[in-house]
């Protein structure tokens, strides 16, 4: 363990006390008479509600506590953008989990609380709703709250390259450009020239106070390492101190994994805690671990917790106490803001305990699936059937960036087409080394991967059609991100 300062100590401190007391923080209210007299809901439940006060009418509706805000869900799960209410409690409860997590980190990585952190965060102004409430990502009213500016994690100010002002920049292009710009000038303390086509004034400003002039050495370091033939490693290249790559790879973004191996070379990839726009549900107490090991440690007091079995052939809902090492459940939520045993949509499996405290893995989004017949393909079957064909991509120095996937129904029979971006280990023309015969039998591969219902229907009684991979061009996922943000 590494030398700690009494502020994490006591930090610490904390996680081990409410990590023994799980029961006692969970079970602090009358929990039998709560869910005899309210329901388990789904958004569409809360909808009506939840618009309600987005027009006008008294958080009382839905929450004891003033609604501040409302997150807006990116909509990429379930195909639909919802409204989260949130209020200050949400904030709170975000700051504590912030200070938990960097003195877990503390713990674990030697000098992490000397440097900075390249800090890729970006944040959208939102929209003003009837009632004057801002609707917005999560992440945006979180640091824009008044009580988060007041009341800022501890290591907020101290921890990242970029000013505020280039978080909080509308233009995601410009805004990425000025975080890399600032995270190369704190790499030795040297600046250079801020390109014209920068033009909010805020990005402008605050970056031009941390380059101060030009560095002709800076950016001739920065052009040999980026002309390097390939691009294995670069990040440790760039920044020759860094630690660590901290970023969310659990469920679908797994599948961006081997990229961040490939430019981070060695560098340990963490994923630090679980959060979404309803609630902070846990913190990941061994950070170091392998990305497929990772478990989060439910915090009792973030929310009310409870879950339903699945695949067990007993639908009895369990509280956070009474989960069973292996098992797999949906999660259930009862927050601050108006959301009583609300289905959040989540798949998770019981890894382990800290002390008292369950600790899960991340599995999957409830109802997630491609189907064209009676199959029905998860987004983690589809994830590993990707995983086990890409092992074919290494002998033509290839490797997969990014992919989706959807079900092709408007044929006779129906069949899945995945888009596939790819790139050459060594930024050579991936035309030249796509081989026709290397495809076909990565499409036979994610066939043979899947379940037995879909090779059954594929291969005995033709229901579901041959799978099909269109290679995209190079930068497409990249031009779908900018048009979507």
């Amino acid at each position: 363990m590494n030398n700690l300062t009494k502020e994490e100590e006591a930090g610490l401190a904390v996680l081990e006390n409410l990590t023994s007391n799980v029961k006692q923080i969970q079970m602090s209210s009358d929990k039998d008479l709560f869910k005899k007299n309210v329901p388990i809901g789904t958004y569409e439940d809360f909808k009506p509600y939840i618009e309600r006060v987005a027009t006008g009418e008294s958080s009382e509706i839905i929450s004891g506590r003033p609604i501040t805000g409302f997150a807006q869900t990116s909509g990429t799960s379930g195909g639909k953008r919802k409204l989260i209410p949130l209020n200050n409690k949400y904030v709170e409860n975000a700051r504590f989990l912030s200070d938990l997590r960097y003195f877990v980190l503390f713990k674990h990585i030697e000098g992490h609380n000397e440097g900075k952190g390249l800090r890729l965060l970006f944040r959208k102004p939102g929209i003003k709703t009837q009632s004057g409430l801002t609707a917005s990502y999560a992440t945006t009213h979180l640091k824009k709250s008044d009580y988060f500016v007041k009341n800022p994690p501890s290591y907020w100010d101290t921890a990242s390259t970029s000013p505020s002002e280039i978080k909080f920049c509308p233009d995601t292009k410009q805004s990425l450009y000025c975080h890399l710009l600032c995270g190369l000038v704190m790499r030795d303390e040297v600046t250079r020239r801020l390109c014209d086509w920068i033009t909010n004034l805020s990005c402008r400003d605050s970056v031009s106070k941390v380059l101060g002039g030009p560095n002709p050495q800076l950016a001739v370091i920065i052009e040999d390492i980026c002309n390097q033939k390939s691009w294995k490693g670069i990040i440790p290249q760039l920044w020759p101190r860094t630690k660590f790559i901290e970023c969310i790879f659990t469920g679908q973004m797994a599948q961006h994994i081997p990229l961040l191996e490939f430019y981070g070379n060695d560098l340990p990839l963490v994923s630090r805690n679980y959060v979404s726009s309803e609630a902070f549900f846990g913190v990941n107490l061994n950070p170091l671990c392998k990305p497929q090991d990772v478990s989060y440690t439910f915090m009792p007091n973030m929310s009310y917790f409870e879950f339903i079995p699945v695949g067990e052939g007993d639908d009895t809902i369990v509280d956070l106490v009474n989960v069973k090492l292996g098992r797999y459940y949906e999660l259930i939520l009862t927050n601050y803001a108006g959301l009583h045993r609300y289905r959040v949509g989540d798949i998770l499996q019981v890894t382990g305990f800290y002390n008292s405290a369950p600790q899960f893995r991340f599995i999957r989004r409830q109802n997630v699936v491609l189907s064209v017949y009676l199959e029905a393909t998860t987004e983690e079957d589809l994830l590993n059937a990707v995983t086990n064909a890409t092992q074919l991509l290494k002998s033509s120095d290839i490797m997969l960036r990014d992919f989706t996937c959807y079900p092709h129904i408007s044929t006779v029979p129906g069949h899945y087409v995945i888009y596939w971006e790819l790139k050459g280990n060594k930024n050579d023309d991936i035309i030249e080394l796509i081989e026709t015969n290397v495809m076909v039998e990565c499409c036979s591969v994610i066939e043979e991967s899947l379940d037995a219902l879909y090779r059954n229907f594929r291969s005995k009684d033709g229901s579901v059609g041959a799978l099909e991979i269109r290679v995209v061009q190079q930068g497409t996922f990249d031009s779908l991100s900018w048009n979507i943000s």
